[in-house]
């Protein structure tokens, strides 16, 4: 498996301490040739960040790879949607990238499915297979399964508890997804079953209805924290992607109502408490909130974060980087991506600060 400790200097030259790694999201995701990714590379090294990547077979990731930060930094690859750990042709494609990159990749993530909420047992005997079958491997990537379904919070955590004893599967907390989700079942409990979500086009009754909206939002940060204690109770490694969100958001161009920075505002067509804005879910004490417990639940050696925040598509001048983009004529998409990463970055140093 790929090195996950991280060693940082303490006070004394002779005392140091193992840190959790912390990733970015590793893809171009604006327009342009590999110089972004060069970019990437470039700025994930300064940051001392490691790299999430996405692919779906061994040929994309040898791509990707060859743009990876550093060799002593952790590379957790994003599996494509449509894998399904019960499908036996998911579990071959798995196994096949597993094969090709032990030693090079810490973790494989892929989605959970609704169909656990009805088919555990399933889901269970399959995780099973896939772990049998990767231990067999000379230094195997573990199997991280993703919150991304709509899971039940509780029922997310017992099928990890079910599954505990193997070795090769986890869970990976996307606190995004979670957040949304808890959101949703606070306000709608107390609004007959209205979506809190669908209030984003901020119609005229949302002015009197912010009180609850934001105390929907709020109770995101304790369901996290819980949700991190209940895995944190069976000593097995976590891998979390991290960003904030808001019911009311419509910065996606995809819909969604996080990916956020933890450094953003939502912002009203009305004032609300002397604001044209509120705060996100978390925000940066929420985010070193999160971080924190994590580390003393899970334990330092055992967690991993990626920063998993969309692009907002403003530039930031390149700088040092001007050099990788001496072909183009037009750096726009090159400062829309050092915007990006420097967002990542900036992130990243809230996490960094509970290690």
């Amino acid at each position: 498996m790929a090195q996950l400790k991280e060693t940082r200097q303490t006070s004394s030259p002779a005392e140091t301490r193992t840190a959790p790694p912390v990733l970015a999201l590793f893809e171009k995701r604006i327009e342009g040739d590999d110089s972004l990714l060069e970019l990437a590379r470039l700025r994930c090294e300064q940051a001392g960040l490691g790299a999430e990547m996405h692919a779906g077979n061994p040929e994309q990731l040898e791509h990707e790879m060859k743009f990876r930060p550093a060799v002593d930094m952790p590379v957790v690859v994003h599996l494509p949607r449509h894998f399904n750990l019960a499908e036996g042709r998911s579990q071959e494609q798995i196994l096949a990238l597993a094969s090709r990159f032990t030693d090079r990749v810490y973790g494989l993530l892929l989605h959970d499915h609704p169909e656990i909420a009805t088919s555990g047992r399933k889901f269970i005997e399959a995780a099973g297979r896939l772990s049998s079958r990767l231990s067999k491997l000379p230094s195997p990537p573990l199997i991280f399964i993703e919150y991304a379904a709509g899971l039940e919070i509780d029922m997310f955590a017992d099928f990890f508890d079910s599954i505990r004893n193997l070795p090769q599967v986890s869970a990976a907390v996307d606190i995004g997804h979670v957040g949304i989700w808890q959101a949703r079942q606070s306000f709608a409990r107390t609004h007959g079953g209205q979506d809190v979500c669908s209030l984003k086009t901020q119609p005229a009754e949302l002015a009197d209805l912010m009180d609850d909206v934001q105390e929907a939002a709020r109770s995101a940060l304790p369901t996290v924290l819980k949700l991190v204690k209940s895995l944190g109770a069976f000593r097995k490694a976590v891998h979390f992607h991290l960003h904030d969100g808001h019911p009311l958001s419509t910065f996606s161009p995809f819909g969604v109502s996080d990916h956020l920075s933890f450094f953003a505002e939502i912002p009203l067509q009305f004032e609300y408490r002397g604001r044209k804005a509120v705060d996100t879910m978390y925000g940066p004490a929420g985010l070193k909130e999160i971080a924190c417990t994590a580390e003393r639940a899970i334990g330092a050696e055992r967690v991993s974060f990626t920063l998993e925040i969309h692009p907002t598509f403003e530039r930031l001048p390149l700088g040092d980087a001007g050099r990788l983009f001496g072909h183009w004529t037009d750096k726009t998409n090159a400062e829309k991506m050092n915007h990006w990463l420097a967002m990542l970055s900036r992130n990243a140093e809230i996490v960094k600060e509970c290690f």
